[in-house]
């Protein structure tokens, strides 16, 4: 399966339909995001094992939320139960991708130390970051080359991981060749990612100016507006039936 190469305007459409989506059920969104922050929240504050498991789980999550957003698509309920469906439906694949993002980061990391960012890291690593404002300028004074390869090879793993939970759940694509995937869905269409990402900025500013209030409706249109691109850039191969009845009936992809 190949991505589309859609038109620049397009970045715009998908910010109208993810919006059209979050409207169907918009107390609901805002809630299973609620959730979804505290529980993330809880975990990462977990001694050791906590941020780790988090990056493990968080393909699993976005499944079940991309889940809900096909449900909405299709006339149906959005359902607190549709937070799970990843642990019931290509789990293990899923898990891997959220492992193999979790050894990138550090792989990254090793990376920026070797140019030269080894105080820099230290202090990003170490969870409790440097409130000392002279450290943290002297650190990145001398990590400017580290910082922008850090930023390059940061910016390469975002574009494979955009699409690649979804892939993995709906289209049942393994975890590496979802991550190729979605890195050419993402250099097919930079113009419409340049416009999604721009709107994106300003809205987020206007969602700021109320005492934060606007990312109440921002943060589910994050999401809402993910699943549009995805579903544009790839059209399903897949009957809806028989995802709801794997995703909602435990099997052989279960832990």
């Amino acid at each position: 399966m190949e991505p589309q190469r859609l038109k620049a305007g397009q970045g715009w459409e998908w910010i109208k339909q993810g919006y059209a989506i979050f409207l169907k059920a918009p107390l609901l969104w805002i809630v299973l995001l609620m959730i979804c922050l505290v529980a993330a929240v809880g975990l990462s504050n977990v001694p050791v094992v906590g941020e780790p498991l988090l990056s493990l789980l968080m393909p699993v999550i976005l499944a079940g939320l991309m889940f809900g957003c096909r449900a909405l698509e299709q006339g149906e309920e959005l359902e607190l139960a549709h937070l799970f469906s990843g642990f019931h439906r290509q789990t293990t694949n899923l898990v891997t991708l959220g492992g193999i993002s979790l050894v990138s980061q550090f792989l990254i990391f090793g990376v920026m130390m070797v140019a030269g960012g080894a105080a820099l890291v230290g202090i990003l690593m170490s969870g409790q970051p440097d409130t000392d404002p002279n450290v943290l300028m002297e650190a990145l004074a001398g990590a400017s080359f580290a910082v922008l390869l850090g930023l390059v090879l940061f910016s390469v793993l975002m574009m494979a991981m955009q699409y690649a939970p979804m892939l993995v759940f709906f289209n049942e694509v393994t975890p590496v060749q979802a991550m190729k995937l979605s890195v050419r869905a993402f250099t097919h269409n930079v113009g419409a990612m340049l416009v999604y990402v721009t709107t994106f900025m300003f809205l987020a500013i206007l969602a700021s100016l109320p005492v934060m209030l606007g990312w109440l409706v921002l943060l589910p249109l994050v999401f809402t507006s993910l699943y549009a691109s995805f579903r544009d850039i790839f059209p399903p191969v897949k009957e809806d039936k028989q995802i709801a009845n794997d995703a909602f009936m435990p099997g052989k992809d279960t832990f």
